[in-house]
């Protein structure tokens, strides 16, 4: 794990060369914060936890390789488990605005219990079901909770009317396989970014962020 961890870090500094001092510490204490919860609490497979930092905190921030989030905007993170993608990019995007949900109460307690250890003062966790979430937002980030037409239906209408981004406000979605039949009614409502194309883990060979258009 501690390999792993420097090898990995050293890798999101050149993934990412802009990260502070505070976000290089806030990515290297995400291991230990969620072995501890871990142990208490199973939010992520007992043996994922040996490739923490690719197949959650690396796949996580491949949304942000399409999309650079603009400090005032606001992201709602759908079925986020134990924080994913939500924390790493909560830490990666201190000046955006974070409404984490999910519908189990157990993980939505080791999302508070990591946030509040990280000193993030920009994410908010819920445990409710996303269509009981108000307000609207830039875009809804996910991490392959359901196939997509079923996912639309419980965010569609959340989205701002604005545009802020260069990319339309809409869904940012972290799923891997073959997305051709799933995808197939959003027609040009949709784009597919290989993770390959921006990291280079043999993990994400087969893994895309996929876009929807929100509106």
């Amino acid at each position: 794990m501690i390999l792993t961890r420097f090898f990995i870090l050293e890798q999101l500094q050149q993934y990412f060369p802009d990260l502070s001092a505070q976000q290089i510490q806030q990515f290297s204490q995400l291991a230990d914060l969620y072995s501890f919860w871990n142990a208490q609490i199973n939010v992520i497979s007992r043996k994922d936890m040996a490739e923490f930092y690719t197949h959650h905190v690396l796949h996580s921030l491949a949304i942000a390789r399409v999309q650079t989030f603009l400090p005032g905007s606001e992201i709602l993170d759908v079925g986020t488990g134990g924080g994913f993608p939500g924390i790493p990019l909560a830490i990666l995007f201190p000046q955006t605005q974070f409404v984490l949900v999910d519908s189990i109460g157990k993980k939505i307690k080791v999302v508070q219990a990591v946030s509040e250890a990280l000193g993030l003062h920009n994410v908010v966790a819920h445990h409710n079901r996303a269509e009981n979430i108000s307000g609207k937002f830039d875009f809804v980030v996910s991490r392959a909770v359901t196939q997509m037409p079923d996912f639309y239906k419980w965010v569609k209408g959340k989205f701002k009317s604005v545009d802020l981004h260069p990319m339309p406000n809409g869904i940012l979605y972290l799923k891997g396989g073959d997305l051709t039949q799933e995808l197939a009614p959003f027609g040009k409502r949709v784009k597919i970014f290989p993770i390959q194309d921006f990291f280079d883990a043999e993990y994400f060979e087969t893994k895309s962020v996929v876009w929807v258009h929100g509106k």
